[in-house]
């Protein structure tokens, strides 16, 4: 092994006796079981719904309650302990209103009592070290000893010490919190996140303030993050793609308040152009009523349209740069007829639902007036100068990817393009011809290098234009359908038009063959691995299966996102592989904590879709063998300091 390595690693373990010791640790760690693995998409801004999946463990949790307190407890009463560790603070708001002081503080007792049961429960998995890694820093002591009580039945007393101290410095509110997140912690070990965090939801800022301070998380890039990211360098397509959707969601306190996107200059000439009109065809969707920025429906509308035309303008300019995006379909602004007030898609006409389309010029529809242009540019400026939205998209980047593979398992949002003939497309970018795992790793290197060093991508046109293709290209990974029929959407009423057809990984994905073909193209076993996906919901109320390729293949978009769940049927799916099995969880429809400070929760339906032929340990994991490499490097560092080549330190 190389010497150099020996010594660099011989400053962290000075001696023969410190190298053995962590060679025993690992080795223990080895023949642990493996930590579960939960997998989640399409999160779209449901910040509530999804922060109680991880916080519930989706069901795991309420499992281990019914395991510890089954034979001894109510369902009532094990579902209020379930209601502690989902929302911690408003448990603990309900009851200093309906308690007095001493039973508050009985209660509190309790309650820290059972977040410790429960913890030391999720804890088993896990080395002590790896236990107190995920401790809160300053109760990770007391912590440490309580969950460790059933060792020390002789110190019954100083345990009930701790806790009588905490009530009596008044830290019990602090800490029955801190011992609730404890708990999601230890529960979830490695979450993975399969695209589309962003759109359509109120806040996918909270979600993504969540996931940064998340202990083990991957994310694999939706379509709705990589247009996200593409307007993080500042690309005005993406730009406008971004701005256009979430005002017809009505998420002005995301875009204003959480990013600091400033609109008054989108508003200002939405009142000027379209101060008399109404813009039916373009009001807000309200799944949820802004808190801060309560934007008038009537601008709103007015806003969407602005964004909308623009968004066409600068598409034309984008699409004519790139004719080897194909995306000459979405040229439709000069294929209005404004006296008859009808459009032309496909060689057919259609008459327009609104013709009131004055920031259009009839004579040079794609023209961007300067005034456009510095609207623009000032938009521009607020994406790229949001602290907080940048430091949201570099960690999509350290944290994310076209697609993962772990613990044998590929991951990845969409599509891997495949032809007519189930055969791996190959597809042209940049004058390269690429197809299966060479297509998706060189696309991945595009969108960073297009984010981090402009001058070294192979891209032509404005810096994110990769980005603006992929959230809406025929052949890209993310998207997977034959078109993107937005202004078709907002301006035609015949629904023929609307409709956009998936590409054929969607027909094949329901073969093994195909996923087993994946699934070697990616250098994975065929035998054990599994392909899992997001983006195109599951229809369950249709008796659409999650399950395809006979198993080796899952979907788990089930419409976490309110504005899918009357398509879905149910509201999202979790994966959840531990050390026995894979289970898919299905959950109903999250409710909101209500006014009196009651909230109703559903346990999710869970079943498995694969047993394990024995039970995984870490060993068996992508971490065990990054473990076992460690092992082989210290046993050389042993050997070298046994033959005098690397002097011991004492």
């Amino acid at each position: 092994m190389d010497e150099q390595v020996l010594k660099l690693l011989s400053k962290e373990y000075p001696n023969i006796k410190a190298a053995s010791a962590e060679i025993i640790n690992l080795n223990a760690i080895l023949a642990l079981p493996k930590g579960t693995e939960f997998f989640l998409s399409d999160l779209h801004g449901e910040h509530e719904a999804f922060i109680h999946m991880i916080k519930s463990a989706s069901g795991v949790i309420a499992t281990k309650i019914d395991e510890i307190y089954g034979e001894d407890m109510t369902e009532a009463e094990r579902d209020e302990i379930a209601s502690l560790v989902y929302n911690a603070d408003a448990e603990i708001k309900r009851k200093q209103k309906v308690l007095s002081q001493k039973e508050y503080d009985a209660w509190c007792r309790q309650a820290i009592y059972h977040l410790i049961e429960i913890a030391r429960a999720c804890s088993l998995k896990y080395t002590r070290k790896k236990v107190r890694r995920r401790l809160p820093e300053y109760a990770a002591y007391s912590m440490d000893e309580l969950m460790h009580a059933r060792d020390e039945e002789n110190k019954a007393k100083y345990y009930s010490e701790i806790i009588n101290s905490i009530i009596e410095c008044r830290m019990a509110e602090d800490y029955i919190v801190k011992a609730a997140e404890t708990v999601h912690r230890l529960a979830v070990d490695k979450l993975h996140i399969i695209g589309d965090i962003f759109d359509r939801g109120a806040h996918p800022d909270k979600i993504m303030d969540f996931l940064i301070d998340y202990h083990d998380v991957d994310i694999q890039w939706g379509n709705h993050d990589i247009v996200w990211m593409g307007a993080a360098t500042g690309n005005w397509a993406c730009i406008a793609n971004v701005l256009r959707m979430n005002i017809s969601y009505n998420n002005f306190d995301m875009l204003e308040v959480g990013y600091g996107i400033n609109l008054r200059p989108l508003a200002s000439y939405a009142q000027k152009y379209y101060g008399d009109d109404r813009c039916e065809a373009f009001w807000p969707h309200i799944i949820e009523r802004n808190k801060y920025d309560q934007v008038d429906e009537g601008l709103a509308a007015k806003m969407h349209k602005v964004i909308a035309i623009l968004q066409f303008k600068i598409e034309g300019h984008r699409i004519k740069n790139h004719p080897e995006y194909h995306l000459e379909n979405r040229l439709l602004l000069d294929k209005i007829d404004f006296e008859k007030g009808t459009v032309t898609v496909k060689g057919q006409e259609y008459e327009l639902k609104d013709t009131n389309l004055p920031t259009i010029d009839p004579e040079d529809p794609y023209r961007i007036t300067d005034e456009e242009k510095e609207m623009m540019a000032a938009l521009e400026a607020s994406f790229t100068q949001s602290e907080k939205l940048q430091r949201h998209i570099r960690f999509l980047y350290s944290h994310g990817g076209l697609y993962t593979i772990c613990n044998g398992n590929l991951l990845f949002h969409g599509c891997i393009p495949i032809d007519e003939e189930g055969n791996f497309k190959e597809c042209e970018f940049n004058g390269k011809i690429l197809k299966g795992k060479a297509l998706m790793d060189y696309l991945d290197e595009e969108v960073r290098t297009s984010y981090f060093s402009t001058e070294e991508s192979e891209e032509t046109g404005r810096p994110g234009d990769i980005m603006w293709y992929l959230w809406l290209g025929s052949e890209s990974p993310l998207f997977g359908k034959d078109q993107m029929t937005t202004f078709e959407r907002l301006f035609i009423a015949d629904k023929k038009t609307h409709k956009e057809y998936t590409k054929p990984y969607y027909r094949f994905r329901d073969s093994r063959e195909t996923c087993e073909m994946i699934l070697e193209e990616f250098g994975l076993s065929p035998r054990t691995s599994h392909i899992l996906n997001g983006h195109v919901p599951v229809k369950f109320k249709d008796g659409e299966s999650p399950i395809k390729g006979e198993g080796k293949l899952f979907v788990i978009d089930g419409g976490i996102s309110k504005a899918y769940q009357k398509t879905t049927g149910i509201a999202g799916y979790t994966f959840i592989y531990n050390s026995r099995s894979m289970a898919l969880a299905e959950h109903k429809p999250y409710e909101p904590l209500k006014e009196d400070g009651t909230q109703k929760f559903y346990r999710p339906i869970v079943r498995n879709v694969e047993n394990l032929r024995k039970r995984m340990t870490v060993r068996d994991t992508d971490s065990g063998v990054e473990l076992e490499a460690q092992i082989e490097r210290l046993k050389a560092l042993v050997e070298a300091y046994r033959r005098g080549f690397i002097k011991e330190v004492y």
